[in-house]
This record gives C-alpha cells, sequence and structure tokens, in this order.
C-alpha cells in the first residue's frame, strides 16, 4: 500500500426501531426492549427509536424521535433514511412504506400478538374480539411478505412462526438452498439483561412505597403488569395461604392498570383486589402499587424481595409468550416462583432459578414459596447469574448485529417479492377500511389495540 493509496471508511449503518410504545421514565416490555437493543447497537451503526407515545422523555444515550401512530407522517422520512428498520408488524400505511422503502426490514415477532389480543379481548362483544384478532394477524402476515428477516424470543417461538411461513408458502426450495437452516431467515433475539450488576438506585423501593410492610416482613413480588392471561387470583390465594402459617409473608404487585391505560388490564387488577378483598388480605398481606415503577428504580424493588412470582392460565398464549420481565429477576439474583408451560418457566426449572408450578395450582404455589424464602436468596445466586449472563444484551442482539453488519441489501431477499404477494380480500377490505378510519383514529388519541 502507498501513501497516496485512500482506504474508505465504512459508512456506518442507520438504524430505525419504530416503537408503538413510549421510552424513557416509565416503559412497557417494547419500550425497554428497543431502548436496550438500541444500546447495545450503538457501537456498529447510528440508532434512533422513534417513538409514539406522547408521553416518551428523552433517554441516555438513545437518539429518540416521535411520531403519531395513526398519524405517522413523521415516520416516513426516518424510513427513507434509514438502512435497517426493526419494528413489530405495522398498520397499512406504515406496512407500506416500509415494502417499497430500500431499508433491511426486520419484523419483530417476539410478541404472539394475535393470541395476545384474542385474550385481551375476552369477554367483549363478538364481532369487536373477531376484529381485533383479524387485524393483528393481517399485520403479521404483512410482516411476513415485508421482512427480509424476522427476530423472536425463544426456540418455541421460532417453531410458531416457521410454521406460519410454511403454511403462507415463504419457504421456498430457493431460500431453503440458500439458507438451509433459516437462521438467516428468522433467528432468536430474545429480552436480555443488564451487563452491569444490580445497584440501588436510590429510590424509595417496596418498602419505602409501603410503609406497612416491616423489616423483618418476607417479600413476594409480582414484577409486571397485571393482564387476562396472566392469573394473579391464583397468586393472591396461594400468598393468603401462606400467610396464614407463615404471618409475614407480603404479596406486592409493582404495576398495575392505572398506567397500563387498558380495559382489559383494569379490569384484571380489579379482579384481583376483588380476591384479596374477599379473602380479608388487601392492603395488608396483598398489596397493589398503583403505577409504573420508573425503569432506573426497578432495582430497588427487585433487591428488597425475597422471591419474585409469576402465575399464568393454561392457555395458547402462555404457551409462546416470553415473559420479560422475569429476565430483571434473573440479573437480580432474585429466585423466582413461575407456572410451567414457557420457556423461561423451563429455563428456571432446568437451571434451579426457582420452582415451577402447575396452572391454577393455589396450594403447590403456596408451598413453592415457601421453599424459596426458606432457602434464600444467596442459595439461587450463582445460577441466576449464569442464566442472566447468558440473556446479557450483547449475547442477545447477536442476530441483529449479525444482519445490520453486513454490507449492501440482504441476498435472499424479502421472505415474499412483491410480485408473489397476495392478500385475501377481507384482508383488503379491512386495510381499506382501516385508511380511510385513520383520521378519525388519530383525532380520537386511539394508541392500540388495547388502548
Amino acid at each position: 500500500m502507498t501513501a497516496s493509496t485512500i482506504v474508505p471508511v465504512p459508512a456506518r449503518p442507520k438504524v430505525l426501531f419504530v416503537c408503538p410504545d413510549a421510552v424513557g421514565e416509565r416503559m412497557s416490555g417494547l419500550g425497554i426492549r428497543y431502548v436496550e437493543l438500541a444500546r447495545t447497537l450503538t457501537p456498529h451503526a447510528d440508532v434512533t427509536v422513534a417513538t409514539g407515545a406522547p408521553q416518551s422523555t428523552p433517554v441516555d444515550g438513545v437518539r429518540t424521535a416521535g411520531y403519531a401512530v395513526h398519524a405517522p407522517a413523521q415516520l416516513r422520512a426516518l424510513i427513507a433514511r434509514a438502512d435497517a428498520v426493526v419494528a413489530p408488524p405495522q398498520w397499512p400505511l406504515v406496512a407500506r412504506w416500509l415494502r417499497s422503502s430500500e431499508a433491511r426490514v426486520i419484523h419483530d415477532v417476539y410478541t404472539p400478538e394475535a393470541l395476545e389480543t384474542a385474550q385481551l379481548f375476552a369477554g367483549r362483544p363478538p364481532m369487536v374480539r373477531r376484529l381485533m384478532v383479524s387485524a393483528a394477524l393481517d399485520r403479521l402476515h404483512d410482516a411476513l411478505s415485508t421482512a427480509h428477516h424476522l427476530i423472536c424470543a425463544s426456540e418455541k417461538q421460532r417453531d410458531l412462526w416457521l410454521g406460519a411461513l410454511h403454511a403462507t408458502r415463504r419457504i421456498t426450495p430457493e431460500r431453503s438452498d440458500r439458507d438451509p437452516g433459516l437462521r438467516d431467515t428468522i433467528d432468536t433475539v430474545p429480552f436480555g439483561t443488564s451487563a452491569q450488576p444490580p445497584r440501588r438506585s436510590g429510590g424509595p423501593g417496596i418498602r419505602g412505597q409501603f410503609p406497612q410492610i416491616g423489616p423483618q416482613d418476607e417479600i413476594v413480588l409480582w414484577n409486571g403488569g397485571i393482564w387476562r392471561w396472566l392469573d394473579a387470583p391464583t397468586a393472591v390465594r396461594a400468598v393468603a395461604l401462606l400467610a396464614e402459617r407463615r404471618p409475614a409473608v407480603r404479596l406486592v404487585f409493582m404495576g398495575t392498570a392505572a398506567a397500563a391505560q387498558a380495559p382489559a388490564a383494569r379490569r384484571a387488577t380489579e379482579q384481583a383486589q376483588a380476591v384479596a378483598r374477599e379473602l380479608g388480605a388487601l392492603g395488608d398481606t396483598v398489596l397493589f402499587h398503583s403505577d409504573w415503577v420508573p425503569y432506573a428504580e426497578r432495582v430497588d424493588w427487585l433487591l428488597d424481595a425475597g422471591c419474585a412470582l409469576s402465575t399464568h392460565a393454561d392457555t395458547l398464549e402462555s404457551r409462546y409468550a416470553f415473559r420479560t420481565r422475569l429476565l430483571d429477576c434473573f440479573w437480580a439474583g432474585l429466585p423466582t416462583v413461575v407456572t410451567a408451560g414457557d420457556d423461561l418457566a423451563a429455563r428456571v426449572l432446568a437451571d434451579g432459578l426457582g420452582e415451577v408450578v402447575a396452572p391454577g395450582d393455589i396450594g403447590g404455589t403456596a408451598d413453592a414459596i415457601e421453599r424459596v424464602l426458606d432457602r434464600g436468596r444467596d442459595v439461587y445466586a450463582p445460577a441466576l447469574a449464569s442464566a442472566s449472563a447468558a440473556y446479557a444484551w450483547p449475547v442477545a442482539a447477536q442476530a441483529l448485529v449479525r444482519w445490520i453488519s453486513e454490507p449492501g441489501q440482504p441476498s435472499a431477499g424479502r421472505l415474499a417479492p412483491r410480485a408473489a404477494t397476495r392478500r385475501t380480500a377481507a384482508h383488503r377490505v379491512r386495510a381499506t377500511s382501516y385508511l380511510l378510519a385513520r383520521p378519525m383514529i388519530a383525532r380520537l388519541g386511539l394508541h392500540t389495540p388495547s388502548g
């Protein structure tokens, strides 16, 4: 190489995350996921998180941009400038922009949205429920056509989406020849854990929030939201049963429907509170926090507890779900009692991270909590630390790093070429109806199907 030789410096790819939820001080699972993935990708790319919630606030180390979910004009320019876009399945207008863009499109299907929507709208008018499930499936079918790659949270989810790809003819012989294991088509990017050790933030924690909890009381923490597909009543009944022989035990729900703003979440919260009231445990043995805990302060709650608890019903949603808040428990060294049936429950059982119980088993859940409290956090600490390291965000994000680092367009192309994409007549009608109704939806301030 001579002194006059110029070696071009490769341009850093521009990556856009499209997050319809809030990012900032208080975040739901999707907001946390995209903020942490953005931080992880920043050494490799110029990253922006587009957030569709008006209450979003700036986040340290992450460039953000706002847009309106159902009036997303700001998003079009961001997509046009991006080399890669990471997004959950989108509503028809944004799906159209993604299909016509030059960006590498990576659709994130870590939430089995149609299965979740079926649970979310249970008890609503059948026509409304069918419409919302159909709309979720429409977005999924559009995503399967638009994407160059798909990411999901677990191998069980990957099997589900491989079945969907096969059934919708996206896995062609030519694609299988190029990508025999289909890892370039769909790979796992689970929810992750911080690479930094847990340290108290200085927030009030559980005992600061609930002065009725004494210094010797044993805290069982439900560290996620309360939703219909979960089984908060079994958790309440189990802890109330345990309190009969272990009166210092306390169950604390860290976040309730007051923050979720979703009718289904409010109903699920009210049901759990009614059970606690019926048992005479509300406000004493069973405590409900009425807001989301700021993301930076969640560590204080996790470190205050002696055991985490997550129970759910036996549904298709629970089979394919990935209970993201359990990863925080692994990170904080907090052993868990979980219902069997999903991937993380299998991990808890295999690696000795706590106890696994059958769905709806009140007595078995009470006994499992007692065993975890008796053993103490220190016994579980080495296994939990090992599990947390396996889910660290840089490990979780490896597929994304691989794809955005590839030069140019992906050689395998989209999962369905434009000419090969077919929608059913009903799908086309629903998409057209949405586009016509979109201005009204935007004026009403509706955000997501659950909002």
